[in-house]
């Protein structure tokens, strides 16, 4: 009997997916512990404490976009590790996580509001509960993880010098022949 070779099946790291998707939670929970509208941790400001105020709209947005922006830096080292066999499948699962992990985190950070926030009349404007106005924050921690794993990478290969054999090696230095 003749066994054929089978190409090598490469596996999707999925806890490059799974852990920012889970990490969403944590990011939601810090989101309306420290915004305005929240909590409001970062100001104690009672004039900022209600969402009534205008005012308290856009830096309730900026503290979400802040926790993910870390959020996506922080997944980024752990992505241009250089240690994983196939780092392309490990990137982009990695920012599927993070999409994923932004969304958790947003409907986190909104059933924070519900349950452990006041009770308040949205009929003059739905931005008065504890919400996000700008969609497009949602996209900040794929976008930061990709940048940041750009970064990292071009960093590293300017530390690293060719063999003679065209492979690169960090920090390696070939003898001479």
């Amino acid at each position: 009997m003749t066994n054929f070779a089978r190409p090598a099946r490469r596996l999707l790291p999925w806890s490059v997916l799974l852990v920012p998707a889970a990490a969403g939670i944590p990011a939601g929970i810090l989101w309306w512990v420290l915004a305005p509208g929240g909590l409001n941790l970062i100001t104690r400001d009672p004039a900022l404490a209600a969402g009534t105020v205008p005012l308290v709209w856009l830096p309730r947005d900026l503290t979400l976009a802040g926790i993910l922006v870390l959020a996506g830096c922080l997944l980024a080292v752990f992505l241009a590790d250089g240690k994983r066999p196939d780092p392309q499948a490990a990137l982009l699962t990695g920012l599927a996580g993070a999409f994923a992990g932004s969304a958790v985190a947003w409907g986190t950070g909104v059933l924070a509001g519900r349950l452990w926030g006041p009770a308040v009349d949205t009929s003059a404007n739905a931005s008065i509960a504890f919400s996000l106005r700008a969609w497009p924050v949602l996209l900040l921690w794929p976008a930061a993880t990709a940048v940041s794993v750009f970064i990292l990478e071009l960093v590293g290969t300017t530390g690293r010098k060719p063999d003679s054999a065209g492979a690169e090696t960090a920090g390696v230095h070939s003898p001479v022949k």
